[in-house]
């Protein structure tokens, strides 16, 4: 495996295999020294195209507890801003000998046409609305903690599904997993063609949060990313909240075991509401410990795992 650009490309097999190396990385947070030096010598860069805090600062973690040199570059920062194509800045990087380029892009497609361009290895850290793989390996490491095995488990996955690029990865992800996925969403933030999707896929959809939520093992709340947003796709932030947040009133409604998630950034008292949010079954936190050992795992399977190309 020399990349990560789509959790398609993983079997079963090869997504147990990065959530058991996890398991291992995830040790190194507890310890006084947070250092292995597995990637001595290695250069990684995080190439960033659009804002991030979790899933940026959590790579360049994940590179310097593998001991490997980390390099963080912006676009506002890059001779694109000066003009200069990304064929040939991320070609000029690559000319500089680094081992791995992770890449934040707005556009859908990007890392894995830099992959075509550049002979280091790249990881999509999220491009455009297509998909964002390390955070489904994240998500899905942390219910597997909280709950187990997968394998039949049913997951519920609510909100602006149309414009989420987590959506897309999650899907795939618990889907090689066993698990079973619904998705819930207002009409307007439903996929186009969700229905031929949901056929080929295996997954259900449902309009009715309140339906959905007392069958649940796990409620994923996805963020309402307005930013993405150039139309009316619901009245308003309040009645958004009423219909489809996790409020309050439907924590009541999930079962004993089940758990909370969300990828965050959080809208508190849009999707979500603050006691969701810091409820004692919320994994909120724990996804973003489980990201920096996650990343390592990917780091370490594509430059120093077996059969690893760089």
């Amino acid at each position: 495996m020399k990349h990560l650009l789509s959790i398609a490309d993983l079997s079963r097999e090869q997504i147990l295999d990065l959530l058991d190396t996890a398991v291992q990385m995830h040790e190194v947070q507890h310890r006084e020294v947070k250092k292995l030096p597995t990637l001595r010598g290695r250069t990684i860069v995080n190439f960033f195209f659009e804002d991030s805090t979790r899933t940026r600062s959590s790579f360049e973690l994940a590179g310097k507890w593998l001991s490997a040199d980390t390099i963080n570059l912006s676009g506002k920062g890059s001779s694109i801003s000066k003009g200069e194509s990304l064929r040939d800045t991320v070609m000029t990087i690559d000319a500089m000998g680094v081992d791995m380029m992770i890449v934040r892009h707005m556009a859908s497609g990007a890392p894995a046409q830099i992959a075509q361009w550049t002979r280091c290895s790249i990881v999509n850290a999220g491009d455009g609305t297509h998909e964002h793989p390390s955070q489904a390996l994240l998500d899905a490491y942390t219910m597997r903690r909280a709950l187990g095995d997968l394998e039949g488990r049913h997951v519920a996955i609510v909100g602006d599904l149309t414009h989420s690029r987590v959506l897309r990865s999650n899907l795939l992800c618990l889907g090689r997993l066993g698990a079973h996925v619904t998705l819930v969403a207002p009409p307007t933030l439903m996929p186009a063609g969700v229905t031929a999707w949901a056929k080929a896929e295996g997954f259900d959809t449902s309009y009715d949060l309140d339906d959905v939520l007392p069958t649940v093992d796990a409620v994923m709340m996805l963020r309402v990313q307005r930013e993405r947003m150039t139309g009316g796709y619901f009245p308003t932030a309040r009645e958004y909240a009423i219909s489809y947040g996790l409020t309050r009133e439907r924590l009541r409604r999930l079962p004993g075991h089940a758990v909370i998630c969300h990828p965050g950034p959080m809208n508190r008292g849009l999707e979500i509401s603050a006691d969701a949010a810091d409820a004692a079954q919320s994994l909120v936190l724990d996804q973003v410990s489980a990201g920096v050992a996650v990343r390592m795992s990917i780091l370490y399977h594509l430059l120093a795992g077996e059969g690893s190309q760089s």
